[in-house]
């Protein structure tokens, strides 16, 4: 019987690790750095000791994940305006055929994961996501299974407030979409107030690398001026619509800059407006906007 190589056996899992990863940390680039290194680790470990691959492998990208994290609080505390997540094309997040798999690669999933801990994060990523025991989940981050219990009531209560109880279905996103480009491109702030919350959020990082808001604007008055400014300011030179972290987005060219603005909803109304402007977090992103 032939044993596969240590990188043909890694490869089966780099998929789910990757996605692992993601959700974890909320950068692609931070991710693959991470299986990376859990490869490398992979390649150096005795194999014949090694009973389960996949839990030995989600064990190691799930504590290097939890390190990075770690290091990554304080940069992002440095960071220029609020810090989003990178955005991400689905098929690059590894399989999702489960509601679960696919909600917390959701965009405001992983970013309302910011207001958790890093082992709350880890506790709720590796039991909501992957259906881990608490038992493997308590030895992956080294704590007692009442802790972890008690880390994912927390963190599940940290999250209901911003996830919709009914997420809509991806024509119905795209659709609402449709209707908010529409309204925002003709002026009718009419129409686009009715698709906004009455508490929406719109949130702008452009990582001090291009103009961006510094703080959220929050109200549908005062998102509906900032909106206006923008499209009175700036020339919409393009748009295409894009299945980023599972859902469809906008992919936006105005004023020569590229952006993806992502949505979430709640009761059928927009509630918060992610616009990712950072260049950085853009180029994994295939062709311009057309």
């Amino acid at each position: 019987m032939m044993v596969a190589e240590p990188a043909e056996e890694f490869e089966v899992h780099r998929p789910v690790l990757r996605g692992l990863a993601y959700r974890m940390l909320g950068s692609l680039w931070d991710a693959d750095d991470v299986v990376q290194d859990a490869y490398l680790r992979w390649s150096r470990v005795d194999r014949a000791e090694v009973r389960d691959v996949r839990g030995f492998l989600i064990t190691v990208v799930s504590r290097l994940a939890i390190d990075q994290l770690r290091s990554a609080r304080v940069t992002r505390e440095a960071y220029v305006g609020p810090w989003l997540p990178e955005p991400v094309a689905t098929d690059e997040l590894g399989p999702l055929d489960t509601a679960e798999l696919r909600d917390t690669i959701a965009f405001a999933t992983v970013h309302l994961m910011e207001r958790l801990t890093p082992p709350e994060r880890a506790v709720f990523v590796l039991r909501e996501a992957f259906q881990l025991p608490y038992e493997e989940i308590a030895a992956i981050v080294d704590a007692s299974v009442v802790n972890c219990r008690q880390m994912y009531t927390r963190a599940g209560r940290h999250l209901a407030a911003g996830r919709d109880r009914f997420p809509l279905s991806d024509d119905e996103h795209a659709k609402l979409l449709t209707r908010f480009l529409q309204a925002a491109q003709g002026g009718d702030l009419g129409a686009l107030t009715e698709l906004l919350a009455e508490d929406v959020v719109a949130w702008s990082d452009g990582g001090g690398k291009v103009t961006a808001a510094r703080r959220p604007v929050t109200g549908r008055k005062k998102v509906v001026a900032f909106l206006t400014g923008l499209l009175n300011r700036y020339e919409l030179e393009g748009f295409e619509v894009l299945d980023i972290n599972g859902a469809p987005a906008l992919c936006i060219t105005a004023d020569g800059q590229r952006q993806i603005a992502a949505f979430s909803f709640r009761d059928g109304r927009i509630d918060n407006i992610y616009a990712v402007r950072n260049p950085d977090k853009l180029t994994r992103l295939d062709g311009p906007a057309r």
